[in-house]
């Protein structure tokens, strides 16, 4: 009798816990965040320039919740930089439009990090960005999602290919928005408000410097600069600025022949 009844005590104690256990697995709750990783003054970061890395971490812990890429495409032209914006309105929700959707579990409200670094395919180029926003557990967040914006420009110096040679040295260079957006005079990514300039530094020495200008032919600068007889550790670099919507891109360095 006393083994029955311990054996019965046993299996209700048991079935509490598991009762328990199953609670508290449900009370965390796959909780559906949509990320947008969106560049200034542009579009969408998609697959076009590689896309962008998202990771959400738990803001107190720093454990990490979700991780993986945007990827897709820039977005509508029209509903991101020409239409007015009207609260309500989600331009950039729309049809193949790059973006990351993340499950993060959660069994109570949590403030989460979110962090976004882009654009993947020019590791010289990227910028990083993050915001913190609370989470409650089984309210997704979906459409437009939470949308963040990185700074800069796409810069890669063209000419010289490699070594860049001493006297007068042809360089040409293409700049573009982070989301790839293509600038053309007068566009709507206007390059005549674009400052381009190549220089030639030894650290923070600048040694020489001598303005690109725009080409005509989308996206590309091209001018000269006087290299002078430089010490080994000197390079030469394209930065491209618009200091109004606080935009700024730079290349990757060349060495400076001897």
């Amino acid at each position: 009798m006393f083994w029955e009844w311990d054996s019965m005590i046993r299996r209700t104690v048991m079935g509490v816990l598991a009762g328990l256990a199953g609670s508290a697995a449900a009370a965390a709750a796959q909780t559906t965040v949509t990320v947008r990783v969106v560049s200034h003054d542009a579009k969408i970061i998609g697959t076009g320039v590689g896309g962008a890395r998202v990771v959400i971490r738990d803001a107190a812990t720093g454990a990490v919740l979700a991780e993986g890429e945007q990827q897709g495409g820039t977005g509508d032209t029209r509903l991101i930089m020409q239409d007015p914006r009207v609260r309500g309105t989600s331009p950039f929700d729309t049809p193949d439009a790059a973006h990351f959707v993340a499950t993060v579990a959660i069994d109570t409200p949590t403030v989460v990090e979110i962090m976004a670094e882009a654009p993947l395919g020019f590791p010289h180029a990227m910028q990083r960005g993050s915001v913190t926003a609370l989470l409650i557990p089984g309210q997704e967040v979906r459409g437009e999602g939470i949308v963040i914006e990185l700074r800069g420009f796409i810069v890669e110096l063209l000419e010289p290919a490699s070594t860049a040679s001493r006297g007068s040295t042809p360089v040409r260079a293409r700049v573009r928005m982070l989301c790839g957006c293509p600038f053309t005079a007068g566009g709507l990514w206007d390059a005549t408000r674009m400052t381009v300039v190549a220089r030639v530094v030894d650290g923070a020495r600048i040694l020489a410097e001598a303005p690109l200008g725009f080409s005509g032919e989308p996206n590309i600068w091209a001018g000269e600069i006087a290299v002078p007889e430089a010490p080994p550790g000197a390079r030469l670099q394209v930065l491209a600025s618009d200091a109004e919507r606080g935009n700024f891109g730079r290349s990757e360095a060349r060495p400076v022949g001897r």
